[in-house]
């Protein structure tokens, strides 16, 4: 039974990663990004809410004394 020769692995997978490398640098470099991002001021309307206006309390059902 032959043996399979592994001699062109290292050369063949080396080159395959610097190709995939300079490809995805390729197409990375074709995108515009910003120098310096900021954030946009988006003002919303405050509206109040009418849960907002009142306090209320929720119960949790193990608080509460028992129910004989």
């Amino acid at each position: 039974m032959p043996q399979l020769d592994t001699s062109t692995w290292f050369v063949t997978i080396t080159s395959m990663i610097l190709t995939l490398f300079i490809m995805f640098q390729l197409k990375v470099s074709k995108y515009n990004f910003l120098n310096n991002p900021e954030s946009k001021l988006t003002s919303s309307p405050k509206t109040a809410m009418p849960w907002e206006e009142k306090w209320t309390k929720i119960y949790s059902p193990l608080s509460l004394p028992l129910q004989l």
